[in-house]
């Protein structure tokens, strides 16, 4: 296994929840990511299963599995590149130069799926709400971050590490549009898009057309209006404390139905 538990001998901040720790700390260190996650943050997302008894047998994937794979392929194929391009200093290059910047946002893609799936396993684990990771789409090479059935409804919910101010502008006489650092990103909620009729098909595929479905942007790092609008089209935009609000609400799916449309869509749409 890549991950294990040390004493820090420098200060760092988990993935998971952001929380400091002090030289010294105990921790689980993952030497492939580079990344540190607190004890009781581990602790939680090892332990998935113990929150939902009725789901033991449920393959609920592995947050920002796809992702990571992605990651070191590339890696993989950069190192290979360059070992070829130059035999006899390859190794001192890659040492020097840093990671590009679409490789290595693969890697912060997956660590934002990663704290995010943290979060909810401890703050959902006393509701009935299921939660799903990174998940196959049918016929295509896109994935679905988080798939969550809760009391409310389905929610898709594609997990976002990127840094700035998030707002959404509302011209009069052309069609709304997220921004973030004033760089237009409304692509993202046509992938979101995407993944939601993806999920409504599996459901309806299955005999459950009626069963709302909800997507949501769920942001580990922007910047969110604290006044105005946080939805774009219908779609959420939210941090993790919301969504895992969202999540917890009581609504008019009892727990057996939450269990039995987890199961169809786990077996719709496999992990990726």
């Amino acid at each position: 296994m890549s991950s294990r538990v040390l004493k820090l001998r420098w200060p760092a901040k988990c993935i998971a929840c952001s929380s400091s720790l002090a030289a010294g700390t105990r921790a689980w260190w993952d030497a492939q990511e580079r990344s540190v996650t607190c004890m009781a943050c581990q602790g939680g997302a090892l332990q998935p299963a113990v929150a939902s008894p009725p789901c033991e047998q449920l393959e609920r994937g592995r947050a920002g599995a796809s992702a990571t794979r992605e990651h070191r392929h590339r890696m993989s194929n950069r190192e290979a590149r360059t070992r070829r391009a130059h035999p006899r200093i390859g190794g001192l290059l890659l040492a020097l130069r840093s990671e590009p910047q679409h490789e290595s946002a693969w890697l912060q893609g997956a660590l934002g799926e990663r704290a995010i799936a943290s979060y909810l396993e401890r703050r959902t684990a006393n509701g009935p709400a299921i939660v799903l990771y990174d998940r196959r789409m049918p016929g295509s090479r896109a994935n679905i971050d988080v798939l969550a059935i809760a009391p409310t409804g389905v929610y898709v919910i594609d997990a976002k590490a990127i840094k700035g101010k998030l707002r959404v502008a509302k011209p009069l006489f052309s069609a709304e549009r997220l921004l973030i650092e004033g760089r237009t990103r409304t692509k993202l909620i046509d992938g979101l898009e995407r993944q939601i009729y993806a999920v409504r098909d599996a459901l309806s595929a299955a005999g459950h057309p009626d069963v709302p479905v909800r997507g949501a942007l769920c942001f580990t790092k922007a910047e969110l209006p604290l006044l105005g609008t946080r939805k774009i089209r219908g779609h959420r935009l939210l941090g993790r404390r919301a969504l895992a609000k969202t999540l917890n609400s009581k609504g008019a799916l009892t727990s057996t139905t939450i269990d039995a449309l987890a199961r169809t869509l786990a077996g719709a749409l496999p992990p990726a």
